[in-house]
């Protein structure tokens, strides 16, 4: 199944259920106003939210259940805002490149514990969003993810039984301000000013959408982003060390988890470097190291910034694209 919301006016939007080949959708108010409320009564709304995706799939039956045309210009983020975001660093390959960058020195458990810090959960952007920041001088940065976003999920639970909680999967883009990040990194208490508000591809999904590309807690997707019309990457996330479940149980090891909480892999990154890089900072990072200095400038205003998934052989995956354009903070309004 697949869920998005549309923007009413309402902080939280309008939940809809997405067929299968995004053309069309349907109202899922009278079920579940909005997804949040649906991802706290879930087993009590999956039957009539599957009943409307099933419909949705058969064209004699869309008319009536009040079908629509699905655009996904006017989606908000599937979840506009959440009770918690948590950001793990899931591929190793990043962190590493990451710890050069930042020049800190290495972690002793890097291997077996994640690293995870806390986000911003109050104000998350649409696929088709601008992106309002400050300054140029910040290092504007993009950075691609799988996450996953849970069901009420207890206290201490394990990698395994973790799993049993997801509700969905998302593909979204951290977007970073590396010129802030050394300090943030460097002081003990995370990213504040360096974590700006996370943008989400339109559609989440439900894991049986998936099909054989969920497995292991893994998405084994290629994540493919384009800078302008530049190609930047299509790494792998099924190279991710820890799982989604490992992720999940170390974010429950000391608390329960809210229904919407969301839980992202980290920058999706592969080992080899034919395969491109989710963010402009790693590949900065392996510039200074073959060539002695980087070379490839952070993002500056008036740029775009595309991203969707694919499967293996190169055909667009559920999520819909990610089609932002970063501009200076009161552009808008100024307009």
């Amino acid at each position: 199944m697949k869920l998005a919301t549309l923007k009413n006016g309402q902080p939280d939007g309008r939940l809809v259920v997405v067929s299968a080949d995004a053309a069309h959708c349907v109202d899922a108010s009278p079920v579940a106003p909005t997804l949040l409320d649906a991802l706290q009564r879930w087993d009590a709304v999956l039957p009539a939210l599957t009943r409307l995706s099933q419909a949705l799939d058969i064209p004699d039956a869309r008319t009536s259940v009040g079908a629509i045309a699905f655009d996904p210009r006017q989606c908000a983020a599937p979840l506009p805002r959440s009770f918690q975001w948590l950001d793990g660093s899931a591929f190793l390959n990043h962190g590493r490149l990451m710890e050069r960058a930042f020049k800190t020195p290495p972690i002793a458990d890097f291997e077996t514990i994640p690293l995870m810090y806390q986000g911003a959960a109050d104000d998350f952007l649409g696929p088709h969003d601008p992106v309002p920041l400050p300054s140029e001088d910040d290092g504007i940065d993009y950075e691609g993810e799988f996450g996953v976003v849970l069901g009420a999920t207890p206290m201490g639970v394990s990698a395994r039984q973790a799993l049993q909680h997801v509700r969905l999967v998302v593909l979204l883009n951290d977007w970073s301000l590396r010129g802030f990040g050394p300090r943030e990194a460097k002081s003990g208490f995370g990213f504040v000013q360096a974590k700006p508000a996370t943008a989400f591809a339109p559609i989440a999904v439900t894991l049986d959408e998936l099909g054989p590309a969920w497995r292991e807690g893994r998405v084994h997707l290629q994540l493919q982003t384009y800078r302008n019309d530049a190609w930047c990457g299509h790494p792998h996330g099924g190279a991710m060390h820890f799982d989604f479940g490992q992720l999940i149980a170390h974010a429950a090891r000391t608390r329960r988890l809210s229904a919407g909480t969301v839980i992202g892999s980290g920058t999706v990154s592969n080992a080899d470097a034919a395969m491109g890089s989710s963010c402009i900072a790693e590949r900065r990072m392996r510039e200074t190291l073959a060539q002695g200095a980087p070379r490839t400038p952070f993002l500056r205003f008036g740029e775009r910034v595309r991203m969707v998934a694919l499967d293996g052989q190169g055909r667009p995956g559920p999520f819909g694209q990610l089609d932002q354009v970063v501009l200076r903070a009161g552009a808008l309004a100024a307009g």
